[in-house]
């Protein structure tokens, strides 16, 4: 809730008591109308839930001395129905810097919670009865992994297996955190709503979470022994992953609804998984694209040659490598690299690396020294020295 309004509500209105009205006063009315708005009484009842919830936040106000007495001061100092304008002040508006004094200003209760509050406190013939420790459903924890794949797996995906250790409910206590045969009670700090109130500046109350029950509403008296009271539990589980292709070493992957399990029908949280890519011995890669070096004779890249590569998926392709072809000349082969999110294909780039041979046979040196004399090439190093 907004520190607007927090100001603008009367609490008194919304109970149907006057403002001079007693604690017992008070506490009657919030029954009856948790009693008749209760959401286990209502299932699917917005309005009602609404009116709950509202009348919680007023009695957790005028509920207690303290607060009803702040709460009546910031009343009387700022008018009740106070209106707010833009900044700078104006008919009917706040002075410049009024959303600045009261930034931080303390709200009612949160709304969470309240089924561990109210849930089943009031019986149709308005009997108490043991407070429910039912909680609303929660979105379960999401999960870090890690999985380690081949360069192929990479290019063309594949689904693998990997193991996951996350936090479940436990199963001794069922996710309550109290040992079996015993329940969580309604915490008697915030009653329930995880919330507490602390006074700033003497004025104004700003909520925090309660630090006796940390914010859950519930404490546990009897804690479960194998938990620990935490009501959550490791747990080991293998699945299968689904690895998409071009997906690139150290990319972090979301796997939508393969996380913790949720408590009380809440969804599932999502699994993220921090992908490894092996080196592959031949092929590298720069995007959609395949890298390869290739090494060819001196003969081959001056006199031109056909040759044969590999392609990552095992087949063997054609490459044409024109006549004086210099060493580290990059050529394409288009549609052999990795797979793009439209489907088509990337491409391999092949890089041609001249090889000198480590040993020459008399006659190779020889014919080798007549081509160094007949084909008249100038010195390559001549522009090193500014000639």
């Amino acid at each position: 809730m907004s520190t607007k309004d927090w100001l603008e509500k009367d609490y008194y209105k919304i109970l149907g008591v006057s403002k001079k009205a007693t604690p017992d006063e008070i506490r009657k009315a919030f029954r009856k109308i948790a009693r008749e708005n209760h959401p286990d009484q209502n299932p699917g009842n917005s309005a009602a839930e609404a009116r709950f919830k509202e009348a919680s936040e007023a009695n957790s106000v005028l509920s207690h001395k303290d607060k009803r007495k702040e709460y009546d001061e910031a009343r009387s100092l700022f008018g009740s129905g106070v209106r707010f304008g833009a900044p700078g002040g104006g008919p009917g508006g706040a002075p410049a810097g009024f959303e600045d004094l009261f930034r931080n200003a303390g709200s009612g209760t949160s709304g969470a919670g309240f089924g561990d509050l109210f849930g089943n406190l009031f019986n149709q013939g308005g009997t108490a009865r043991r407070p429910s420790t039912t909680r609303g459903p929660r979105r379960g924890a999401d999960i870090e992994g890690e999985v380690t794949i081949t360069f192929e797996q990479a290019v063309f995906g594949d689904t693998v297996s990997m193991r996951t250790i996350s936090d479940q409910p436990c199963p001794s206590c069922r996710g309550t955190g109290a040992r079996a045969g015993t329940l969580p009670k309604v915490c008697p700090t915030c009653e329930g709503s995880g919330m507490q109130s602390s006074t700033a500046g003497g004025v104004f109350s700003m909520s925090e979470p309660c630090v006796d029950c940390l914010g859950r509403g519930l404490r546990v008296e009897d804690p479960c022994p194998d938990c620990q009271g935490s009501g959550r539990a490791r747990s080991s589980n293998t699945m299968n992953v689904r690895i998409p292709s071009g997906v690139n070493d150290g990319q972090r992957i979301r796997i939508k609804g393969k996380g913790a399990a949720g408590e009380n029908g809440g969804a599932p949280g999502d699994l993220y998984v921090t992908v490894h890519v092996l080196a592959h011995k031949l092929f590298g890669r720069t995007g959609n694209n395949l890298t390869l070096e290739v090494p060819v004779t001196f003969a081959e890249a001056t006199l031109g040659a056909e040759i044969t590569v590999p392609t990552l998926g095992g087949a063997t392709v054609k490459l044409r490598v024109p006549s004086n072809t210099p060493n580290g000349r990059t050529m394409r082969l288009r549609g052999k690299g990795a797979r793009k999110s439209d489907g088509t294909m990337g491409d391999l780039l092949v890089t041609l690396k001249v090889e000198v041979p480590e040993h020459l046979s008399d006659a190779a040196r020889s014919a080798l020294a007549e081509y160094a004399e007949k084909s008249g090439q100038s010195n390559p190093r001549t522009a090193l020295f500014g000639s």
